[in-house]
């Protein structure tokens, strides 16, 4: 199935159960939406946030709508690091490509010393920090992480030069507390840890996904209730899930989503009582 297939076919704007939806098509939990908030707030002084949570929570989804909020602000610089894992010598060279300069990273001296002329400009010009999000930041080395909290910092740490946004698992938190790390996490001011939804709000962030992708009659309610109970609290599962019922529903020429569909794909009732010797609908589907 192709995607304009399911676009014309269902009458979508996007398909809501994949990844790549545009920011406009996300829902923005209350959660989410305070801490965009507070982040927003902190490139006036600058410092740290951190992201965390299991996969499938949205941490990536919270990423995206931060980065979109910080963009539309006046004169806010907003780079985003693409390889997390890299050396020290390959931290600077994406940095001076993120910021605009043409290091030399064999001269780390010049190379620090650049980055941290070039946002105190855009300080004193604009009175904003840059902002750079790291995401999977617990793959960064402690080296870099180190290098970081030394290049954003000034004055014997009482002035920072970077509003910085860390985003990971649940791996992150714990590399905090590690005595080689503990400098840069007691720095961390704003926090949000993702934990799994009730089936209640994944009803509802589903409903609002059709909603916003122009179908909110795609899945009947029975249905949206019953994908919601058996995420196991994980909307990446909820959503992976609803993609199946969508392709089968397409090769079946149905329009909606209902619980013939179900059937025909999980071989279960749409129940909220399950067989503890059935296998969930998540474990038995396949991605296509």
């Amino acid at each position: 199935m192709r995607r304009d297939e399911a676009h014309q076919y269902f009458g979508l704007k996007w398909n809501p159960f994949q990844k790549d939806i545009p920011v406009e098509g996300m829902v923005v939990t209350p959660k989410i939406s305070k801490f965009c908030w507070r982040i927003e707030n902190l490139v006036m002084d600058g410092g740290y946030g951190m992201l965390t949570g299991a996969h499938g929570l949205g941490k990536s989804a919270g990423l995206r709508i931060l980065e979109q909020r910080l963009s539309g602000l006046r004169e806010v610089q907003v780079g985003v690091l693409q390889r997390p894992q890299s050396s020290l010598a390959d931290f600077y060279r994406e940095l001076g490509h993120l910021y605009g300069i043409d290091l030399v990273v064999s001269n780390r001296w010049g190379c620090f010393r650049e980055l941290r002329r070039r946002w105190q400009t855009h300080i004193e010009t604009t009175l904003l920090r840059p902002v750079l999000i790291i995401d999977e930041a617990q793959e960064v080395q402690s080296s870099v992480l180190n290098e970081l909290r030394f290049l954003a910092s000034e004055r014997f740490d009482s002035r920072n030069l970077l509003s910085i946004v860390l985003a990971g698992d649940d791996r992150l938190p714990e590399r905090f507390r590690q005595a080689d790390l503990q400098p840069l996490g007691s720095r961390i001011a704003v926090r949000l840890l993702l934990e799994p939804f009730t089936p209640k709000e994944l009803s509802e962030m589903l409903q609002s996904c059709l909603d916003k992708a122009g179908n909110p009659g795609l899945i009947t309610k029975d249905i949206i209730e019953t994908l919601a109970q058996h995420a196991a609290g994980i909307p990446r599962i909820m959503m992976n899930m609803a993609l199946e019922l969508m392709i089968e529903a397409f090769k079946q020429e149905a329009k909606v989503i209902d619980e013939r569909i179900y059937l025909k794909l999980f071989n279960q009732p749409a129940s909220s009582k399950q067989d503890p010797r059935r296998k969930r609908p998540h474990e038995q589907a396949s991605i296509n």
